[in-house]
């Protein structure tokens, strides 16, 4: 593997002069997400891309995570309404984790114990906001369990429904054929389970090689945090937990490395231990509270959670490279062994890792803090780029 430098060195050109040159091309990129809303770290990490002059945004994919995908497809499309995105086409992904289920991870828990968030599935320690949106309760403060309905059931948007409709073409084949259409040019942004990148690498074997890479929210290594959700397990992280054979099946895949014939990012994963490091404020929503941007109005209404910017480092990081000022070159995978550690994050160095497939990953560890919330700050409170 070569060094974060020459990840820049490829990534740094297309964003030091997009700006400079408006007829650069911009980067492709297909965006894979669980868009839990309204606001949020889902809504937030797609606008960023969409709202970034360096991106185009082939389209959205939606897969169950955070919450279930119709749901999710609803909240992310009047998302696109309110934002002034509607040329973005919006495709429903899975539904259900390849195998994990809701009914086997309820009869577990009193064996191997309970999990903080259980996303679609409710049970985790939630608050409501005054939109009616699920949000996770700062440490320290007592639990409400979330109620969940089914996974066709769509209730009321806060912000409105969408006047939008998803695109008739399931969200698998739209992935597929979208980098089909763009050979070794598109970057795969999955910030969710990853059960749809998952189905399109064992549907398509020439999936991940096409491709430039992919960047993902996922995996946990030793986040320095008092939080009680890590401190006891910090090997757990939401994303590779609910669906742990998709996200193994990911993490081996052939994504094109610098090195290779048609080079590429590889795997860049953001890890909790950077997600820890950026939380949304107030202060954030007071700035973007005093912008006429359609971006931040609809943020600035509806974003009321106040927790870590998981997805939204993964989005800014593949916006500009150099805002990740520390990272970690491992061998990463997935526990699938239905015990204890299933979905636990797997790691191991040069000398010790088994022959059994595992590709190294670039897992990002640290950030410039002030630089990626002016990138944020600006970026939204910018007129609509697409």
């Amino acid at each position: 593997m070569r060094p974060l430098a020459l990840i820049l060195a490829l990534a740094l050109p297309i964003a030091a002069t997009a700006q400079q040159h408006p007829d650069t091309p911009r980067k492709l990129v297909l965006i894979d997400q669980d868009g839990s809303g309204p606001g949020g770290s889902n809504q937030m990490s797609m606008l960023l891309l969409l709202q970034s002059p360096n991106i185009q945004v082939l389209g959205i994919t939606m897969v169950t995570g955070n919450a279930w995908r119709d749901e999710e497809a609803q909240h992310t499309l009047r998302m696109l309404e309110l934002t002034h995105h509607t040329d973005i086409p919006l495709s429903l992904g899975a539904v259900f984790p390849l195998i994990r289920t809701q009914q086997e991870t309820k009869l577990e828990a009193p064996l191997v114990g309970n999990v903080d968030w259980l996303g679609a599935w409710g049970g985790g320690p939630t608050n409501l906001s005054s939109t009616g949106a699920p949000e996770r309760l700062p440490a320290g403060q007592s639990v409400i369990y979330q109620k969940t309905h089914g996974p066709y059931e769509v209730p009321p948007l806060p912000e409105g429904a969408p006047t939008l409709k998803p695109i008739a073409e399931d969200g698998i084949h739209f992935l597929i054929r979208q980098v089909h259409a763009h050979p070794h040019q598109v970057t795969i942004f999955a910030c969710g389970p990853m059960t749809d990148i998952a189905l399109a690498i064992r549907t398509d074997p020439q999936f991940a090689e096409l491709t430039q890479g992919i960047v993902l929210m996922g995996g946990s290594l030793n986040p320095q945090t008092n939080d009680p959700e890590f401190t006891e397990t910090p090997r757990h992280e939401f994303n590779f937990w609910f669906d742990p054979e998709a996200a193994s099946i990911v993490l081996r895949a052939p994504w094109p490395r610098p090195e290779d014939k048609y080079p590429g990012i590889g795997v860049v994963v953001t890890t909790v231990d950077i997600s820890l490091k950026a939380s949304y404020t107030q202060a954030m929503v007071d700035a973007l509270a005093k912008s006429s941007s359609p971006a931040a109005q609809y943020l600035a209404k509806f974003s009321e959670e106040r927790y870590y910017m998981w997805d939204e480092i993964t989005a800014a990081a593949l916006i500009d490279p150099t805002l990740i000022t520390k990272e970690r070159q491992v061998y990463m995978d997935v526990d699938i062994n239905h015990g204890p550690e299933y979905g636990n994050t797997l790691t191991w160095t040069d000398q010790f890792h088994p022959q059994t497939g595992v590709q190294k990953v670039h897992a990002q560890l640290d950030l410039d803090l002030p630089r990626f919330e002016k990138l944020f700050l600006d970026l939204m409170t910018q007129s609509a780029s697409q």
